[in-house]
Order: C-alpha cells, then structure tokens, then sequence
C-alpha cells in the first residue's frame, strides 16, 4: 500500500546516547566503547543539542601525546588537543535536523556538512534521536512490489490527464520502467521527476511514446478528421 514520502522520523534511531559538555575525556572514549558508537553529541541540562564529539574530534590527544610533538599554539586542531572535556573538543555548533524533514533533504544536508550522521532536534533543539547515512539508505531496501504500488497510486493521483490508456509499471532491483502511450510528451520530464520521489526509486527508464494515431486509408483525402466535426 503506497505510503508516501518518509521523514526523518521514519527512520531516525530514536534511542541516542549523548555526554553533557562537562564530560571528561576519558568518560567519553569509555560511552563511546560502551555503546558501540563513533560519535555522542553534547547538549546542556535541558537537552538542548551543543556540538557532537566525534573519534575524530578526540584523536588529536593520541597524535600530540609524544612531548616533541606538541601542537602549534595556533593549529586548527591544537585546542582539541588540549581539550579534557567534551565542550572543549567537541566540533560546533552541531549540524542538525528536524525529525520531520524528508529523507533528501537529511542526505544534503550530510553531504553539504561532510558528516556522517545528524541529531535530530526539536523546535527547541532539544535532542530527540540521531539519523546516520545508513539509515537513510534504509528506503532501498524496499520490495519492488511496494515501489510499484506506490509509484501507480502517484500516476492515477497527480497525472490522471496523462495516459491515453494505463501506464505499464514494472520495477526491478528499485529501477522503474514505465512503458505506454500519453496524450502530451511534453509532460514525460514531470512524470519522470514525480517517480524519482517515490522511496526506494533507483532509477528510471521512461519508454513512454505520444498517443496512437489511427492509420490513414487514403493519403490523398489527409488525416480523418475527429468523430465530432463537421
């Protein structure tokens, strides 16, 4: 059953561990092993979300342990080598987002932070779950019956206009391929753009051709002209 555009929500890991910005170093390599995680975000007493800590946000302390290796006063990473407390080294402000925003806008928003995964706050910014990339790549694991299902319930609601007869669909390995006969070829680009929104789509291939002409009997007298006219 077809079930529209999925949010953030859909697929966040609502269950997140986090470090206030007072946790010590040590306490946070310790969450961080205890919970098999790679990074914690820090948020004050009311949850509100302040930065996310990261491995590598920590490693800087192992990479200037060596008292000939002391970092530069002004590098970039020397506070974070310094740091004995999550606010310290942590990397902020947080890049975050809202649980209900849609799935492409959470992987831009990855892509154009270079991150790997999102907090997910409220209108508060108080925490509420975190959201990785492979949780977005989640909606590819999709059944191609349910794409199909979907990718139909999106041509019979906002095309009903386009085909001159039911558009075929088939979907393979998430790859849609739409084959049939429409009234108006110029409308394909908006159909091809609707599918690619539906979840899960890898791709598609759009073999659709303009309506069927019936065939002409006799080339002297033209084209016949419509049932209606006179």
């Amino acid at each position: 059953m077809p079930v529209g555009p999925r949010t953030v929500n859909d697929v966040m890991t609502h269950r997140v561990v986090a470090v206030r910005g007072g946790a010590e170093f040590k306490d946070i390599v310790r969450t961080m092993r205890r919970w098999h995680v790679s990074a914690v975000p820090v948020v004050d007493d009311g949850q509100r979300v302040l930065g996310v800590v990261s491995e590598a946000d920590l490693l800087p302390k192992e990479e200037y342990r060596d008292a000939d290796a002391d970092p530069p006063a002004r590098a970039p990473r020397s506070a974070k080598a310094r740091g004995a407390t999550a606010e310290q080294v942590m990397t902020g402000p947080a890049v975050t987002v809202h649980a209900d925003a849609s799935l492409a806008r959470a992987a831009r928003t990855m892509a154009h932070a270079g991150v790997k995964r999102l907090p997910v706050v409220d209108g508060e910014g108080v925490l509420r779950g975190i959201v990785s990339r492979s949780d977005l790549l989640k909606v590819f694991l999709r059944d191609d019956e349910d794409i199909e299902a979907e990718v139909r319930h999106e041509i019979d609601t906002h095309l009903l206009a386009l085909p001159v007869r039911p558009i075929d669909v088939r979907v393979r390995n998430g790859v849609v391929t739409l084959t049939g006969h429409v009234r108006d070829t110029t409308l394909l680009p908006v159909l091809t753009r609707l599918v690619r929104t539906v979840e899960g789509v890898v791709e598609v291939e759009c073999d659709l051709e303009g309506p069927l002409r019936r065939p002409n009997l006799d080339p002297d007298l033209g084209d016949a002209p419509d049932a209606g006219a006179r």
